[in-house]
């Protein structure tokens, strides 16, 4: 209970989610959990056009965004990916989230999070010294 009234980084407060309640309709959820809502009116807003949220599934990381709702919650579709699905191209891989940071992070040969020993290189640099 603690945890969603003080932490934002676990999914929405307390507050943020009477607040969404109060204000938005829910359009949508992505195949990670994600859930998109929109302002009921355009009251509240900067540039007359409605809010629109995500309340993220778990830790909030805007990597963890598909790019269909992320082109929804930037105003570059009009209609959510629920009403009009973007066109899906052969050439298109599935969306990952951003793994940096983490444990699935890609650590190539010679980074410090594997050892920091790298193969020697036949040019290799002599150190300045003084003498």
């Amino acid at each position: 209970m603690l945890k969603a009234i003080f932490t934002w980084w676990n999914g929405a407060t307390l507050g943020q989610r009477f607040h969404i309640s109060r204000r938005g309709v829910f359009v949508g959820q992505d195949d990670y959990g994600n859930r998109y809502f929109e302002a009921r009116d355009n009251s509240d807003s900067y540039d007359d056009r409605k809010r629109r949220w995500v309340i993220y599934d778990g830790y909030a990381e805007a990597s963890k965004v598909p790019p269909e709702w992320s082109g929804w919650l930037h105003y570059t579709f009009d209609e959510p990916p629920t009403t009009a699905p973007l066109p899906r191209r052969a050439w298109e891989k599935d969306h990952h989230p951003n793994l940096t940071g983490t444990i699935h992070a890609w650590r190539p040969k010679g980074s410090l999070t594997r050892g920091g020993e790298r193969a020697v290189a036949t040019s290799d640099y002599k150190p300045w010294s003084p003498e």
